[in-house]
């Protein structure tokens, strides 16, 4: 969970298709990023999904008649045109669509998007003939021309039978387009690159040395940058996690294969942040094959791997270089050490044996040092919400 909703007041659009029992997941995620929704309804969305379920999940009543007297909401609704941060209109139907394009404004929800004001972001489900037709993309070539945000359908089998696209995306991502949708650009034509995750080096086909890094901070600086404007490459480790929208992720394993992968791209960066958690040893040798039990101990020789960050900071010439630092005390004496040692701008400390810092957690405790001598405590936030302070102080450093 981030910070991008918090507190915005949200119209959600609900048009008659059989993809509006996922507006109602769209909803909850909504609510559960703290933002304030409100529902306007179609007559024919009524069919697949009772206003009853979204009252009960946004706590407000549904706008869905222009003439119902008893409902507040439809007295209301042009007010919140007027409140609205962002509209969200999913599914939008071929019919409803070619409303809006055209200023036809027949229902409550088709008179609700001629005054709005603030962002909109259409996302089409369809049958894939009619996602196709001339006059639906005609349509929403106007849309585009307006200004609202379009966002492509999956592809994939449809609930008529067809093939192709046409399908409503999965909620969490109409949900990350309206966070994008949301956030500064300020990183609008910056090149970042960000390393994630633990490596692993094995000892032989079935064992490996690594660390328990679950990736997820380096994933939040990369979905926070790309939803800033970023061209944004990941290189990532051995994680369980989805990939983010419209990053480009290079996979590997190896301290090595991530070594090569940075420097292969470092060049064409412009910042570069690096949190992966990178094994310093790697084993002498692998063995070919398993490891048999043998003796009561058993000894093994490791060698160094290189240490990247450093090396990079060696190569860098204007690029903004951001590390971080894993420590387990003196956490100030470390990571200032490392902030020299390696020529970085910015260090991000934490200390991972606290309960809510650390591999594996959803939150972060983390200390920023800048290359300045100052540094910046924050207090134990979502590990989003701790991209987002230091992607704004990497722009405050693009900007001096």
């Amino acid at each position: 969970m981030g910070t991008e909703l918090k507190g915005k007041n949200i119209v959600l659009g609900v048009c008659g298709g059989i993809a509006a029992y996922k507006s109602v997941e769209l909803l909850r995620l909504l609510t559960k990023e703290g933002a304030k929704v409100r529902v306007l309804m179609t007559d024919n969305a009524k069919w697949f999904v009772g206003p009853g379920t979204f009252e009960a999940l946004s706590g407000r009543p549904v706008c869905s008649n222009l003439f119902d007297h008893n409902d507040d909401a439809a007295i209301g609704h042009i007010s919140w045109a007027e409140e609205a941060h962002a509209v969200v209109i999913a599914p939008a139907t071929a019919n409803f669509i070619g409303k809006i394009a055209n200023g036809i404004a027949d229902d409550a929800l088709s008179t609700f998007m001629l005054a709005v004001t603030s962002t909109v972001l259409i996302c089409p489900s369809m049958n894939t003939n009619m996602y196709l037709s001339p006059p639906l993309q005609r349509n929403l070539r106007t849309l585009a021309e307006d200004g609202l945000l379009i966002f492509d359908p999956d592809s994939g089998d449809l609930a008529c039978g067809t093939h192709g696209p046409g399908r409503l995306p999965d909620p969490d991502v109409i949900l990350d387009r309206l966070k994008a949708s949301l956030s500064p650009r300020d990183f609008e034509g910056k090149r970042i690159l960000v390393t994630a995750g633990p490596t692993q080096e094995p000892l032989d086909p079935v064992r490996f040395i690594s660390n328990p890094s679950s990736g997820k901070m380096g994933y939040a600086i990369a979905r926070i940058a790309e939803h800033r404007g970023a061209d944004v490459t990941l290189i990532a480790g051995p994680v369980n996690l989805p990939k983010p929208y419209k990053v480009e992720v290079i996979r590997v394993r190896t301290a090595a294969e991530m070594a090569d992968a940075v420097f292969q791209r470092f060049d064409n960066a412009d910042v570069i942040v690096k949190t992966a958690a990178v094994s310093d040893y790697r084993p002498h040798t692998t063995a070919p094959q398993k490891i048999k039990k043998g003796e009561e101990e058993l000894i093994l020789k490791l060698v160094k791997n290189q240490d990247i960050l450093k090396e990079l900071g060696r190569r860098k010439t204007n690029q903004i270089l951001v590390g971080f630092a894993a420590e387990t005390q003196s956490l100030e004496k470390h990571a200032g050490e490392k902030l020299e040692k390696k020529n970085l701008d910015i260090i991000v400390g934490n200390l991972v044996n606290i309960p809510a810092s650390g591999f594996q957690t959803d939150t972060n405790k983390v200390t920023l040092f800048f290359r300045n001598g100052t540094q910046e405590d924050l207090p134990v936030m979502e590990k989003e919400e701790v991209a987002q302070i230091l992607l704004d102080r990497i722009s405050d450093i693009m900007g001096g």
